[in-house]
């Protein structure tokens, strides 16, 4: 795959804008989540899901405008298993007539009955659990490829590996806080779908670099690191555009009920690529990388040098 596009593209030379770039970027995600916080879904907030059934498939739009003029704030409104069951998330209080009062207001609009087929409420407490265990979950898997990368490699990659990764997740947390996008349970699925994608772009970048650094003959950090990555362009461009092809599909025709997860997809692909080619790399120059990191040391080379 390397060899379909040979480039001679100058990446760390580069590397001083790339970071203040990224700089800015993590200074407007970070003051965003510490002022405006997230927009959390119902499964982190709670509030009241109705299930309704259609005779046939209804405009979603139009039921989402007919709820917000009647008054009830922050709807979702999604097809939920077929295309005549509707799935409505309302952020408010349950009460045992929600769901009759939903349907009625519907039915209204309808030439035919509409079946209430459930409403039920999600407490802000199983929201707080899912709150906790989705960080412990980021943080957690941020150890462990910490871990497999200084094992794989040595403790320097796993730093780089490591901030190329909280980079990503930050400036992808802070898009979807800057914008106040809905943050539900199909987002933090997104979000270490992410890491495991970024990650791996990463791990063939660097086993790139480590080869490099061990076969040629080459003393200057930044000039191994641009021929790894330009070795390793054409690889990372099309998984990166593939897979990108494939989201943008999910995100302008799959609804609803995905829309939020392939836009974090589409968000931390893309900058999961970037900081795959500059964040990655310029953590190893930063942290003075040599020849001898990746050398392993010889049993018994001491004590053939002793006199």
């Amino acid at each position: 795959m390397s060899h379909l596009l040979k480039t001679h593209l100058d990446f760390m030379g580069k590397r001083t804008l790339a970071l203040i770039a990224s700089a800015v970027l993590l200074v407007i995600s970070i003051g965003s989540l510490a002022i405006q916080g997230m927009q959390f879904g119902l499964d982190f907030t709670g509030g009241t899901l109705v299930e309704l059934r259609y005779e046939s498939a209804p405009e979603l739009a139009q039921i989402r405008e007919q709820l917000e003029q009647a008054g009830y704030a922050d709807v979702t409104v999604q097809n939920f298993g077929t295309a005549t069951d509707i799935l409505v998330r309302l952020q408010q209080g349950f009460s045992p007539d929600v769901g009759d009062e939903v349907r009625s207001l519907l039915q209204a609009q309808q030439a035919y009955p509409i079946e209430l087929v459930r409403s039920a409420f999600v407490g802000s407490q199983v929201g707080e659990e899912l709150r906790e265990q989705g960080g412990l979950g980021m943080l957690l898997a941020l150890g462990v490829v910490m871990l497999y990368v200084a094992f794989r490699f040595q403790y320097k990659f796993a730093v780089g590996a490591v901030l190329a990764l909280i980079h990503d997740v930050l400036i992808l947390l802070g898009i979807f806080s800057l914008f106040q996008l809905e943050f539900d349970l199909t987002v933090l699925a997104a979000v270490l779908a992410v890491i495991g994608y970024s990650l791996n772009d990463t791990i063939v970048v660097y086993d790139r670099i480590r080869e490099n650094f061990r076969m040629l003959r080459i003393e200057d950090a930044a000039e191994i690191a641009n021929l790894s990555l330009n070795q390793t362009l054409s690889r990372t461009l099309v998984t990166s555009l593939t897979t990108l092809l494939v989201l943008l599909a999910l995100f302008f025709v799959g609804g609803d009920l995905i829309h939020n997860f392939a836009l974090a997809l589409i968000i931390g692909i893309s900058v999961g690529t970037y900081s795959s080619v500059y964040i990655a790399g310029s953590a190893l120059l930063a942290l003075k990388l040599t020849r001898q990191d990746l050398i392993v040391p010889i049993q018994g080379e001491v004590e053939d040098d002793r006199p």
